[in-house]
């Protein structure tokens, strides 16, 4: 039987496989458009703190940055309490870009726990929180 290690990689690789499919459409990854619904939630984030919120490295985290300010989905501020710091914060292009895609990717996240009960998904949902929260 698979240690529990693979199974999540092989679906945390599913998922982004599927997830790059709906998004590609709007011409952003899987990984931008995680950014993108973590200023969602976060407005406002430094570029370090949305590299630990998007799972990914501070180098990754620049170049993803600045392709998103670019193409208009963001845009970045001085911090006017630490004028070193810049603030990144979602635009209205950005926003409309999170809405377009709300309904796909609903449905992907639905695929996923297609097989299991009400229940089962939301043992799911609280197992895999329980599983992050004991590594973070």
């Amino acid at each position: 039987m698979p240690s529990l290690l693979y199974l999540v990689k092989q679906l945390e690789l599913a998922v982004r496989a599927r997830l790059d499919e709906v998004v590609r459409g709007q011409g952003v990854t899987a990984l931008q458009y995680t950014a993108l619904t973590v200023l969602e939630r976060h407005d406002g984030l430094s570029a370090a703190q949305l590299a630990r919120d998007s799972f990914v490295t501070a180098q990754s985290t620049a170049d993803l940055v600045r392709a998103l300010e670019t193409r208009g989905l963001i845009r970045r501020e001085r911090n006017p309490l630490n004028r070193r710091e810049l603030r990144i914060h979602l635009t209205a292009e950005g926003r409309a870009l999170l809405a377009a895609v709300e309904t796909p990717v609903r449905e992907l996240e639905a695929r996923m726990i297609s097989e299991l009960t009400e229940g089962q998904a939301a043992g799911f949902r609280q197992s895999l929180i329980s599983a992050w929260q004991a590594l973070a």
